[in-house]
């Protein structure tokens, strides 16, 4: 009976590394499975296609809350035109209960961490030995597992971030994330991940995004995989989830020591609020957050991303505003928006009848209203992030954005372009470069009534920063002029600057 282990991820460049945890742990089955990798941007009915050519007797799939929905209509197709194949599923989306998409149509469910648990289960199906439909797992020893490395192909090194962890669990109980459902961290051998890490890179592997939870939670491990990278010659890119709160200096020695681009760390903020940190279990030591932000921006070549959270409990669009205003103020890095999600399991549901919290059952299962924001609100703020990721952490208006909000609240400027932008686009999506700047040109000179010189310049010196670039028209009058600078020596913005 063949196997196919697949999911769909949400980008290709993405690869799934529980896929391969199943197929290191499938022992005498091994040779009889296989890995077939998709992406949420794929026909479903292709993927369909695709795998029953295999003629699988099981298919394995990941759920996720990026392709739950997809992962519905497959099962959905898969079962139409060959009911007598066996669907199992695992993964986060599956493992705590109310299930908000209908997955009833599979023939098995395995909550959990199931890198043993789908073994044992294809083997009592093979044997035709009963089953429970919904099995859920303890927690596995990290030691019996066997590793996924070796299983990563060639193609995946080639063109994939290569996904891998040193630890599982978080020791934090933040009400709005499943980490926080196990709260023991468990770690693996070190020397042997270690040892397959060298096999990676010996093979071509400079792409490693650390999936860890609290990266730099245990000072030894942390410091033996910098020192793995450390000990390397560039160039590579170490991607690690980090606590904001913990950098003591030996940790910090060796990230002043990484060159520019080769380290990201991410950084979960949420909320600068106390009061609101406090609602969801979030211990903030606003001190050292800063203090750490601040060594990373200023004594640091990493990109640091961070994270805010709208529409926490409790939390108001003003105090949502002095975040960001406070994070700007400490750093240029990248700031990601997210909305508040309430994912099943987590422990977020207990604020609902307090505060008001109404969500959508649709994943990604965002939050719709609250008592402090209105659904108008909610869909204000969504636009308001995505155009905040295609002004500001796309990184291609860096000298004309700050004309914006100067000396003012970045929040109350930034939210006032953004209503004005939509009411021009009446979209988020499919906004061209070109479009963007004449907007932002547009919105400086005649809603800002900055003079059109004083935006012309710094904006030039963004569109121009990149080889090949045309000049838009609306600032052709004055490239002559900044071209000409510019082969002083003295770029446009910083003379008229002086």
């Amino acid at each position: 009976m063949k196997i196919i282990l697949s999911t769909l991820n949400s980008r290709y460049t993405h690869s799934a590394i529980g896929l391969r945890y199943l197929y290191a742990n499938m022992q005498e089955l091994q040779t009889n499975t296989q890995i077939l990798e998709f992406s949420i941007n794929d026909a479903v009915q292709s993927v369909a296609e695709k795998l029953l050519d295999e003629n699988p007797g099981i298919i394995g799939l990941g759920v996720y809350i990026w392709n739950a929905s997809e992962i519905h209509e497959l099962i959905h197709i898969l079962k139409k035109i060959s009911p007598e194949t066996i669907i199992v599923l695992g993964g986060p989306e599956v493992t705590y209960e109310p299930f908000r998409v209908d997955f009833s149509l599979a023939d098995y469910i395995i909550q959990g961490e199931g890198d043993l648990a789908f073994f044992e289960l294809c083997r009592k199906i093979q044997k035709r030995q009963k089953s429970e439909r919904i099995i859920r797992m303890s927690i596995p020893d990290l030691k019996a597992i066997a590793l996924p490395y070796e299983y990563y192909s060639d193609h995946d090194i080639a063109n994939r971030y290569i996904y891998v962890e040193i630890s599982r669990g978080c020791p934090f109980a933040c009400e709005f994330c499943l980490s926080s459902m196990d709260e023991k961290v468990r770690a693996f051998d070190l020397d042997v991940v270690l040892n397959e890490f060298d096999k990676l890179w010996s093979r071509g592997a400079r792409n490693f995004k650390f999936v860890d939870r609290t990266f730099n939670l245990n000072m030894k491990a942390a410091n033996r995989i910098l020192d793995f990278f450390l000990e390397k010659e560039p160039p590579y890119f170490a991607h690690f989830e980090v606590i904001p709160d913990h950098f003591p200096e030996t940790l910090r020695e060796k990230i002043k020591r990484f060159p520019h681009g080769a380290l990201q760390l991410e950084i979960g903020i949420q909320t600068l609020n106390l009061e609101i940190a406090n609602n969801i279990s979030r211990n903030l030591k606003l001190d050292k957050i800063q203090e750490n932000i601040s060594f990373l921006e200023n004594e640091t070549t990493a990109h640091i991303h961070l994270d805010l959270i709208v529409g926490l409990p409790g939390e108001s669009l003003e105090s949502f505003g002095n975040n960001l205003d406070k994070l700007m103020e400490l750093s240029s890095c990248e700031i990601q928006i997210g909305i508040l999600k309430k994912l099943s399991g987590t422990h977020i549901n207990r604020h609902d009848i307090e505060h008001g919290m109404v969500y959508s059952d649709i994943p990604p299962y965002d939050i719709l209203k609250n008592n402090q924001l209105s659904f108008k609100d909610i869909q204000i703020m969504k636009r308001f992030a995505r155009f905040w990721d295609l002004y500001y952490n796309s990184g291609n208006f860096k000298n004309s954005l700050v004309l914006l909000w100067q000396d003012e609240s970045v929040f109350k400027n930034f939210y006032a372009f953004s209503l004005w932008i939509y009411e021009q686009t009446d979209s988020t999506w499919k906004i061209s470069l070109p479009r963007l700047g004449e907007l932002l040109f547009t919105y400086l000179t005649q809603e800002k009534n900055i003079p059109q010189e004083s935006v012309a310049i710094p904006m030039l010196g963004d569109i121009l920063k990149l080889k090949g670039r045309a000049v838009p028209p609306y600032l052709k009058a004055y490239a002559k002029d900044f071209k000409t600078e510019a082969k002083l020596g003295t770029s446009g913005f910083n003379k008229r600057q002086q």
